[in-house]
């Protein structure tokens, strides 16, 4: 279960957001909204896992801070949106597991398969607490920002409406 411990509004380059923190007993979450997304359908939403490489250390090495911008712009330009922002740094296998993926990436493979050659999962994401938010903020459905069919399946099987699909690339 998730709850709502704290709210604001955020200042940002791609314009105003609401942001709203919750709490699952283990892990903070964070919600970022643009325009009223109660009771609304077809909200842009961004489900982000947190990357410390890309979004602290502006690394050039991954997309993350990338498909960041890309989303907020997306979401500035329709007026309304939604970003949820999940510390599951690393695919949710932990910055330790990054840093000793690194090496097996330079050499050319793929981050998920870097992963699984240092003794961890490919993708140990969990994406239940951003469906629990959603339902929190009473959206009806949403179209998602994403390349990974992951999310969209968790969320469809929490009940959320997922009503397309919008790639960061």
């Amino acid at each position: 279960m998730i709850i709502k411990i704290a709210e604001g509004n955020l200042k940002t380059r791609f314009g105003e957001y609401r942001e709203m923190l919750f709490y699952d007993g283990q892990k903070e979450s964070i919600a970022l909204t643009m325009g009223d997304v109660n009771g609304a359908e077809n909200v842009l939403c961004r489900v982000h896992s947190s990357c410390i490489f890309g979004h602290v250390f502006n690394s050039i090495e991954c997309d993350c801070r990338e498909q960041m911008e890309i989303s907020q712009q997306l979401i500035q330009q329709a007026g309304q949106g939604i970003v949820i922002w999940l510390d599951q740094e690393g695919k949710g296998n932990g910055h330790f597991a990054l840093l000793k993926s690194v090496a097996h990436k330079r050499l050319g493979l793929a981050q998920a398969d870097a992963y699984e050659a240092v003794g961890f999962k490919k993708d140990a994401r969990d994406f239940t607490r951003a469906a629990e938010i959603l339902n929190e903020l009473g959206v009806k459905s949403i179209r998602m920002i994403t390349d990974n069919p992951k999310k969209v399946e968790t969320l469809t099987q929490h009940g959320i409406q997922v009503t397309g699909v919008q790639s960061t690339k």
